[in-house]
């Protein structure tokens, strides 16, 4: 490997593996678990509409966009260091999200706690890739996909039945406690980073970020202002120049914030690409459903947790499955095509939701979607880790990550802004459609706004599945065989019949 590590520090792999799984875990069921508790959160801080978005939203826009950054940065000033200051903020962030007094301090608080989740995700990554190798690495990828579903899987339960039980303030806090534990944990860990330090872009990394600001700022603000008002058109004209620009800028850089030679690697990209399986088919549902079975169906938020254990338990089991699929001779290509087209069939097959619809009516669709991430998950961050050289596993991990949480990001935005409009333009009130969105549908009307909110809901899914497709006949067209040749042989580090969990 072409790492340096301090001279007074001793690799400990378990710690690493440890500390990494632990941060994976953590973060996964902050994110899925912070969905169930919108409804409490609204209507404990009198909010709705695009300022209660932003609970999710700002946290996954501040993660996606430094995600990139803080890549590079793990790569050239030391993996550990950047996990580390990541777990700073995730703490503090968390913290203050607990102790806020008006939604748009927690809407900041969750933006420096998406800084910390940036930092832990690009750091563990980078220390993953670099500290092991082969059958190592393979089993710790593997686990990290493993891990991960647990999160997914938990997340929404526990944070259910802490909000139900002591308040959604305390689950910002229960995850405050976990992210000390992970920087504590960075002291039990070797420092690595590339062997040559190259120079950061600093212009490259801001304009990064502000483009993906100012498009998120768009999509989100859109329902609430009008999605032809200057400012709106101001933000999407504007993310979109400083991303032609960022690019532009790339090519000449000497220490670009992203080698587009990853880029232009058709299956690093076929594999990037792949990671908005769990974006785009996946994490919409996971954010706003649970609203929708509050607010529609009355449910508690630890009941609504516990209905989002048919999507999210998948999670768990599938990456295994998947890694072993490909382990055993599979195609990797196979797998992702019938992963992908899966969570596009269950995102078709959710315009059964309906009020009172049951646990066996949604069945169906919510385990077909957790199945086909699942599997998706055991598979994609090991195949395109597998592509990268030596020394660039941060910018590596960085760019997946980034693409993976920008596509979250911008997911979630979309969709809670796709809610929003059609709401608007059933309901003729931005107002009330905001406190539908919202979960907040008492009164008279309630099976009247029922029966709008769960057709605003059919026309996303429907778009949900038809973008799922898309992408996953894209994936395949890239990871298709030269003409005339083979799918290239998996790498020893996936094929080894002893390693059963192969990389995710």
């Amino acid at each position: 490997m072409n790492e340096t590590a301090p001279p007074r520090t001793r690799p400990r792999p378990a710690a690493t593996l440890g500390l990494v799984l632990l941060g994976m875990l953590t973060l996964a069921m902050s994110m899925s678990g912070t969905t169930v508790a919108l409804p409490d959160i609204g209507a404990d801080l009198g909010a709705s509409g695009a300022p209660l978005q932003w609970v999710i939203t700002g946290y996954f826009l501040s993660a996606s966009s430094f995600m990139l950054v803080a890549g590079s940065l793990a790569d050239a000033f030391g993996r550990r260091r950047v996990y580390r200051i990541g777990a700073v903020l995730f703490t503090a962030g968390l913290a203050l999200s607990a102790t806020a007094s008006d939604v748009l301090l927690l809407d900041a608080a969750r933006i420096v706690a998406g800084l910390g989740a940036a930092g832990v995700m690009a750091g563990g990554g980078a220390l993953l890739a670099g500290g092991f190798e082969g059958a190592a690495r393979t089993r710790a990828f593997a686990a990290l996909g493993t891990v991960g579903g647990i999160g997914l899987a938990a997340g929404p339960t526990l944070s259910g039945a802490l909000v139900g039980a002591l308040g959604w303030r305390a689950a910002f806090l229960v995850f405050a406690a976990v992210g000390a534990v992970l920087l504590t944990g960075t002291l039990f860990v070797a420092e690595s980073r590339a062997a040559a330090r190259k120079r950061i872009d600093v212009v490259g990394a801001t304009m990064f970020i502000a483009a993906l600001a100012l498009l998120m700022t768009g999509v989100t603000q859109g329902p609430q202002n009008g999605w032809s008002h200057p400012l709106v058109l101001a933000a999407f004209g504007g993310g979109a120049l400083l991303l032609a620009a960022f690019v532009a800028l790339q090519r000449r850089s000497a220490g670009p914030v992203l080698d587009l030679a990853l880029v232009r690697d058709r299956r690093y990209l076929a594999w990037t690409l792949a990671g908005l399986t769990g974006a785009v088919g996946f994490a919409g549902t996971l954010t706003y459903l649970p609203t929708y079975f509050q607010g529609v169906d009355g449910v508690s938020s630890g009941e609504a947790g516990t209905t989002m254990l048919l999507l999210t338990a998948p999670v768990l089991f599938l990456p295994l499955i998947g890694a072993r699929l490909v382990n055993r001779g599979v195609p990797a290509r196979a797998v992702i095509a019938v992963a992908m087209g899966l969570v596009a069939a269950g995102n078709a097959w959710l315009t059964v939701l309906e009020p009172g619809a049951g646990l066996v009516r949604l069945a169906g669709p919510l385990l077909t979607i957790g199945i086909g991430t699942g599997l998706a998950n055991g598979i994609i961050d090991g195949q395109a880790m597998n592509s990268v050289a030596p020394g660039r596993e941060g910018t590596a991990a960085g760019f997946l990550n980034t693409v993976r949480g920008g596509g979250q990001a911008m997911m979630i935005a979309a969709l809670g802004a796709g809610l929003l409009s059609l709401l608007q333009a059933r309901l003729g009130s931005s107002e009330l459609a905001g406190r539908v969105a919202s979960g907040h549908l008492d009164g008279a009307d309630h099976a009247y706004l029922a029966g709008e909110f769960t057709g605003a809901w059919h026309t996303v899914s429907s778009a949900i599945a038809v973008i799922m497709a898309l992408v996953g006949v894209t994936v395949v067209v890239l990871l298709r065989a030269p003409r005339g040749g083979n799918e290239p042989l998996p790498r020893p580090s996936t094929v080894s019949p002893r390693n059963a969990a192969a990389p995710r």
